[in-house]
């Protein structure tokens, strides 16, 4: 779906940029729904979870369709998504926001992981979630839920646009994920919001130890004083930001 690839000076800023600049980001070029809605981490991360999609689109379970015997066969969906994922993206799932039954449980997420995906991102639910909370890959999910995808869910689809939380995503856009969720950031806006927003971070920051030394928001946040410019230009100096 796209050309572009997620450079590693351009992840590493994103690894230190939260959901929220971007939000911010995305909003002021018009784009108001990328937050993956009803997606929370597995398990919180030390660091954030950055890299473009790989998709896995799932449909409802008709029950003549999916009976276990599914699993045998070596082209199903699911484990094949598992073993072509690249190392460096994110597995995001399309479970149509049903969680009453998993997407992927902690032996296929493991594996997943041991290959070196930089994450997974599902809008139903996950098997086994203790598990896969445990490993170092970032991973995120709607909540646990114990019956196979086979319950509810035929997976059909990979590497196709897909819904995800209420989000379009396409095979290539950059999603990177934090405490608060997961953006998802078109493929063609990554390293110009990486750019910005590291400025809005910057800025942020120093907002924020104002705000603790009792300055007051208004004429602050937004910068409308040039005083307020004119300290924010002496702390990136005297902070090297």
């Amino acid at each position: 779906m796209t050309d572009y690839v997620l450079s590693e000076a351009t992840r590493a800023k994103f690894k230190k940029i939260s959901t929220a600049s971007i939000a911010t980001a995305l909003f002021k070029r018009g784009l108001r729904n990328q937050f993956i809605q009803g997606v929370v981490p597995v398990a919180p991360k030390a660091e954030a979870m950055v890299g473009q999609a790989f998709t896995l689109r799932y449909i409802p379970a008709r029950e003549d369709r999916n009976p276990i015997t599914v699993f045998q066969n070596p082209n199903h969906p699911q484990r094949v998504a598992m073993e072509t994922c690249p190392p460096g993206q994110v597995l995001v799932m399309d479970a149509r926001k049903d969680a009453r039954a998993a997407t992927a449980g902690s032996i296929l997420i493991t594996r997943l992981a041991l290959r070196g995906a930089a994450g997974v991102v599902s809008d139903g639910g996950f098997r086994d979630a203790e598990g896969i909370g445990a490993l170092d890959m970032p991973a995120y999910y709607a909540k646990p839920s114990a019956p196979t995808n086979l319950t509810l869910h035929e997976a059909l689809d990979i590497n196709v646009p897909i819904s995800c939380g209420d989000v379009a995503v396409f095979p290539g856009d950059v999603l990177v994920g934090d405490r608060d969720g997961v953006m998802v950031i078109p493929a063609h806006l990554a390293d110009e919001l990486a750019d910005e927003c590291t400025n809005m971070e910057s800025y942020e920051d120093f907002v924020l130890e104002q705000v603790k030394a009792g300055e007051a928001i208004i004429g602050l946040y937004p910068c409308t004083k040039e005083e307020h410019q004119q300290k924010y230009q002496a702390w990136r100096k005297e902070n090297g930001r």
